[in-house]
């Protein structure tokens, strides 16, 4: 993991509200439909060369325990009265790196995460504004993190 300054950008995609409890029961789980849903009506709409992209943690109702956003697209998609759109906030982020197989590597990673800011001697601090993964390839992924 490394830190690094992200600007702002807009995402523009389908958005729902959930919470990491229900993400891990498969019968209420909303994460997975998102995305079905994602690559079945504005993946195509992307071209043949879509561009990076995008699923946004923000509108947090408090730490990784309460509920929050997740929005799935991207910065080159139509906006529609359909569509969410989200800003990723400027700031300080800690970038981890998912490689491998995915989902299953980002599953994975976001299980470093959450060790990594459960451990008692970290020294950094989330902040709970916007968190997000970009989809470098369709093996690797990069998860960013906002600090403090």
């Amino acid at each position: 993991m490394k830190p690094t300054q992200v600007k702002s950008k807009t995402i523009i995609g389908l958005k729902v509200r959930t919470k990491n409890e229900d993400e891990m029961n498969p019968e209420v789980a909303k994460i997975g439909t998102l995305w079905q849903d994602f690559f079945a009506n504005i993946m195509p709409t992307l071209g043949e060369t879509p561009p990076p992209l995008y699923g946004v943690y923000s509108n947090y109702e408090s730490d990784v325990h309460g509920e929050f956003d997740v929005t799935i697209g991207a910065e080159e998609v139509a906006q529609t009265n359909e569509r969410a759109s989200v800003s990723l906030n400027e700031g300080k982020y800690l970038c981890f790196t998912a490689k491998g197989e995915l989902p299953q590597a980002v599953i994975e990673t976001w299980g470093e995460v959450w060790a990594y800011f459960a451990d008692e001697n970290c020294k950094d601090v989330r902040v709970y504004k916007t968190d997000f993964e970009k989809y470098i390839s369709q093996d690797e992924a990069e998860i960013y993190i906002g600090i403090k």
